[in-house]
């Protein structure tokens, strides 16, 4: 026999396919507490999209640890032949949750490791540096991805406008516009932390450190023509080859690697480390393997495993911390406020986001609080107290960080080189790759007022003399095709 059909409270349904009237032509009774149950759901259905990665995809791994960091950090999910549970979601930054998946864009890269000393999320992106580095310039910055407050269509205008006048956005800018700037599926991307952030040991010992996951797939891309004829057959084109590519077996698999700064070093690079717009030289910090990532596990239910799963760089566990990193500082703070409003309250409670070990707070009452009260005592519910609730352990303090400065709002684009890095990158393409990076960039100028353009061609050009007349010769070949 079949389940039967009960409303939310429980309550057989008799009828499922007709509403209760006063008569067959009669209208329909306020008291058909099954009708109003029923719309009343669908009307609460959708929830917030989130302002940023909205359009996503993911599925459940392990992380395996096959190298050996045990001297700089403490962390158990790092410690050699350690195996975690874990979940994945890939995004794009700017497109809504209805956009196309093969357009070009950064992509988010969001990890979530239930390790048994807490969830740790690695929340980043396929790029390993951003488009700023003061978290302040965030909702200007997003505001220009967005849709025109008149128009509501996006506007190259306002993304050239912005990027004219901030020159620390254009290395990133650079990797957008060339050849991984639109790659062929997740699978075929590495990821990043991005930000800088730390380990510590046992000794109380810090040192910096970068995370890296490098694709196993190799480095597959599509021109903006392969891309938009793609979007033409299927706006799903992501999500169909990760979830195929897992339904049938071929589980995508990520190198995990480091690259580790000792804590003082931070004083004599010629650079900024906790600069969010720069890479580290791998010639001075070579990347480290600590293990592999793989896929192997597609969501039963996407809404409630990848739709409402919630990932914070605040989530981190011992032996891992933070950096002065301004823009992670501020995304410590941003991600979380942005579930609890998303999601609810208590949201780290949603299955898909519950850690697997156990979990004693005194957080109390709120939206989504259905586990009630966890701890010892049902006095237990303030700390200190006497009665056996859970209580502080000092042996996972972290070591203080040692660098400090006086409060000030500082200028962070004086005394900055936003254009060595992106030359170096520039320099490291062939002709070929070179060519599409200056036809893609001339093309997303395309309908941009002259005078922003003229204004940013000024930042390529310091970039590079070949750079800035690579993307002048590009729009000469668009504008005479016409």
């Amino acid at each position: 026999m079949s389940k039967r059909l009960t409303t939310t409270a429980g309550a057989p349904v008799a009828d499922n396919q007709n509403s209760l009237t006063a008569g067959p032509r009669g209208p329909v009774l306020l008291q058909d507490y099954q009708l109003i149950e029923k719309l009343a759901h669908q009307n609460r259905e959708r929830i917030p999209e989130r302002v940023v990665h909205a359009k996503g995809w993911g599925a459940y791994g392990t992380l395996k640890i096959t190298g050996d960091i045990s001297k700089y950090t403490r962390a158990k999910v790092l410690q050699p032949g350690a195996e975690t549970p874990m979940l994945a979601r890939f995004s794009t930054v700017a497109g809504e949750l209805g956009a196309a998946d093969h357009e070009r864009d950064v992509r988010g890269f969001a990890l979530k490791f239930y390790t048994e000393e807490g969830n740790w999320d690695m929340v980043g992106n396929n790029t390993p540096v951003f488009f700023l580095r003061d978290p302040y310039k965030f909702p200007d910055f997003i505001h220009t991805q967005k849709r025109h407050p008149k128009t509501n269509l996006r506007s190259a205008t306002a993304m050239w406008d912005y990027w004219s006048l901030s020159p620390e956005a254009l290395h990133q800018v650079t990797i957008l516009m060339s050849d991984r700037g639109l790659p062929k599926t997740p699978m075929h991307m590495n990821g990043y932390g991005s930000h800088t952030y730390s380990l510590w040991n046992d000794k109380g010992e810090r040192f910096w450190v970068k995370f890296h996951f490098k694709t196993m797939q190799g480095h597959e891309f599509y021109t903006n023509r392969e891309g938009e004829e793609i979007i033409g057959k299927t706006r799903e084109g992501y999500q169909e080859a990760l979830f195929n590519a897992i339904e049938e077996g071929n589980f995508p698999r990520w190198k995990f690697m480091v690259q580790i700064m000792p804590e003082m070093d931070a004083e004599k690079t010629p650079y900024n480390p906790f600069d969010l717009t720069k890479v580290w030289p791998h010639a001075d910090y070579p990347l480290i393997e600590v293990g592999e990532m793989v896929l192997d596990r597609n969501p039963e239910n996407y809404f409630a495993e990848i739709e409402q799963a919630a990932f914070s760089p605040s989530n981190i566990v011992p032996g891992i911390g933070f950096s002065p990193d301004k823009v992670l500082q501020a995304r410590i703070f941003s991600y979380a406020d942005a579930h609890r409003y998303r999601l609810g309250t208590h949201y780290e409670a949603l299955p898909v986001n519950a850690p697997k070990c156990p979990v004693h707070h005194y957080h109390k009452d709120g939206q989504m609080n259905f586990f009630g009260h966890r701890h010892l005592s049902d006095d237990a519910y303030y700390e200190p107290n006497s009665f056996g609730g859970p209580a502080e352990d000092p042996s996972v303090a972290e070591p203080p960080l040692r660098i400090s400065g006086d409060a000030d709002r500082y200028n962070h684009r004086e005394g900055n080189d936003d254009y060595s890095q992106p030359r170096a990158l520039h320099d490291l393409m062939d002709d070929e790759q070179r060519a599409r990076l200056y036809m893609n960039t001339a093309e997303a100028m395309q309908g941009v007022p002259e005078e922003i353009i003229e204004r940013v061609l000024v930042h390529y050009d310091r970039i590079s003399k070949a750079y800035g007349d690579g993307i002048r010769a590009a729009r000469a070949r668009l504008a005479a095709e016409g």
